[in-house]
């Protein structure tokens, strides 16, 4: 069954109580027991089961050919689910160019966990190889990575992740199941911010783990979700659902217009530098050519001539984009994204992310022109 099948299909059912088509929201925390103490229906308690929530989760492992999918109340509380199945002294590969949420997770909340934490390029397998410990138990990827846009072997890391008898999980937030499945390259587990790409809509926020493979992490991870109580409540669900159903127009759209403003912008003489692996030039386009389909994703980060001041400048210009932190959504975003990481950020300060929506891309490159030109 093809991508935009499962979209539209998988985890629905018509509601057998009343034919609707469109799913109803379970906005119940409790479920009632027989008289012999016995729930026959399969639900107890809506921490641990709600038939809104499995209905999503079912879409999304379905969305990556998965076995299992786990929901949680955001992307950061997925990321944590699996950072605290780790156990003290294991070791824990990340890339350096890494969502700076995970950073926060991995060097604030669990600062004091006894974990081993290394940095690495995770585009260099051999840097990777490198940082393997006996005691390695997870190996992290992002790709593309947020805010640079790097590529990296999804492939062989898998391969470097199985030799040390490490667990290996993507975060496919950018890339979406529509363009890439890490899985089918030998990944262990995708985590996704549902907020992003999945929901569409800036209206929900949430996250996911999706498993190939039964595994300790995994279990643990749910642990986390059932009795850490890190779920998403069944409205948020049912919108998250929704936004699935377009989710593949969407995306292409969207990297449709990433594509042409990465080109339209490559040649605009206020602009130093574009990330976005869809171009010819950039270091990781032929792997991303191999991993990826229909389309190369709708971020894209650009430098321009100057630094910090011209950087902000731009994005006070602008009409049709809006200076919002997050992605995904129909509309286009424009950050600066070292102010929103903070006096720690590894980012470039005359780098600005966008998040390419859905609009007319005449429209988006008239604004970007506009905005460059006015300095």
């Amino acid at each position: 069954m093809q991508i935009e099948t499962i979209a539209v299909h998988a985890g629905r059912k018509v509601d057998p109580a009343t034919g609707a088509v469109a799913a109803p929201i379970y906005m119940t925390s409790t479920y009632e027991r027989d008289p012999d103490g016995k729930w026959p229906r399969g639900y107890t308690y809506s921490r641990e089961e709600n038939p809104t929530r499995e209905m999503l989760e079912g879409a999304l492992a379905a969305l990556e050919d998965g076995k299992e999918a786990l929901a949680f109340g955001s992307g950061l509380a997925a990321v944590t689910s699996v950072v605290q199945a780790m156990e003290p002294g294991d070791h824990l590969i990340f890339p350096d160019d890494v969502y700076h949420g995970l950073r926060k997770v991995v060097n604030g909340v669990f600062a004091k966990a006894k974990l081993e934490v290394s940095f690495v390029d995770i585009t260099d397998p051999g840097a990777v190889r490198a940082a393997v410990k006996p005691n390695t138990r997870l190996i992290w990827v992002e790709t593309p990575s947020n805010p640079m846009l790097k590529i990296c072997d999804l492939a062989a890391i898998a391969g470097i992740a199985r030799k040390a008898n490490a667990i290996s999980v993507a975060d496919g937030t950018f890339a979406t199941p529509v363009l890439q499945r890490p899985m089918d390259f030998g990944i262990d587990m995708v985590m996704h911010s549902t907020t992003k790409f999945i929901s569409g809509h800036s209206d929900v926020v949430g996250g996911v783990l999706i498993t190939k493979h039964d595994n300790y992490a995994f279990e643990r991870a749910r642990n986390f979700q059932h009795y850490g109580g890190a779920i998403p409540s069944p409205f948020d669900c049912w919108l998250a659902r929704r936004g699935i159903d377009t989710l593949p127009l969407r995306v292409r759209q969207s990297s449709a217009n990433a594509m042409a403003l990465a080109l339209w912008l490559q040649a605009h003489p206020a602009v130093e530098q574009v990330h976005y692996p869809g171009l010819a030039s950039h270091p990781g386009h032929e792997l991303a050519r191999r991993q990826m389909h229909d389309g190369f994703g709708g971020m894209l980060s650009f430098q321009i001539r100057g630094g910090k001041a011209e950087a902000l400048a731009v994005t006070g210009r602008v009409r049709v984009f809006t200076r919002a932190t997050s992605l995904g959504g129909t509309h286009s975003l424009i950050e600066h994204r070292a102010s929103t990481e903070g006096p720690t950020s590894r980012t470039p300060q005359n780098l600005l992310r966008l998040s390419v929506g859905i609009e007319n891309v005449q429209d988006l490159t008239a604004d970007l022109d506009a905005a460059l030109n006015a300095g």
